[in-house]
């Protein structure tokens, strides 16, 4: 399995490039942020998804793990394929597509190409509770100065509705005595569910 590449840029094309490593090239699909970012000659760091099937060999390529995880988590749900997965992965932030589907957004998902409202609700339904479970648990462990989706996925994981979560989140937020973390911006974010 080729989990990553890293090579000079041999060639763009509309819907993937030619990374050189090694003295090969291998053809990587990728979003068209992705894409519109790399120009030829200069360096590419991409982590990839290699599919290998009896008639098919392919990379799709992503700029970040993030990007890659969420991409193989849509290949789990029913009737989502690689390309209709990478235009849902390319479409927008990883956290706006989780809180998406924490909080039932179909219309942010119908806005990518292949994606009609039931293939939206399967995968809202699908990976509802894979997501809520992954939002809280990257971010207890993560050192990084946490932002709204994360914080809300965490409220949306503990029973709070969409809209509570936000509201409590933002305030958390914008309040300059929270320190950065998840923990201290979800324990900011519950006092201040509990307060109101």
């Amino acid at each position: 399995m080729i989990a990553s590449l890293d090579g000079l840029v041999g060639a763009v094309f509309a819907d993937s490039m030619i990374v050189e490593v090694g003295g090969l090239g291998y053809r990587v699909f990728a979003a068209p942020s992705v894409l519109s970012t790399c120009r030829v000659g200069e360096r590419a760091k991409l982590f990839t998804h290699h599919v290998v099937r009896e008639d098919l060999q392919a990379l799709y390529g992503f700029r970040t793990p993030e990007e890659l995880g969420f991409f193989g988590l849509l290949l789990t749900v029913t009737g989502v394929g690689p390309k209709v997965a990478l235009g849902i992965v390319g479409s927008r932030p990883v956290g706006d597509l989780q809180l998406a589907i924490l909080s039932d957004d179909l219309a942010l998902l119908t806005a990518v190409p292949g994606v009609g409202k039931k293939l939206a609700a399967r995968v809202v339904l699908e990976l509802k509770e894979k997501v809520a479970a992954a939002g809280v648990a990257a971010g207890a462990g993560g050192g990084g100065p946490a932002g709204e989706s994360e914080v809300v996925a965490a409220l949306l994981a503990l029973g709070y509705s969409a809209g509570e979560a936000r509201q409590a989140s933002r305030e958390a937020l914008t309040d300059l005595s929270v320190g950065p973390g998840l923990e201290d911006r979800v324990k900011a974010a519950l006092r201040t569910l509990v307060r109101g």
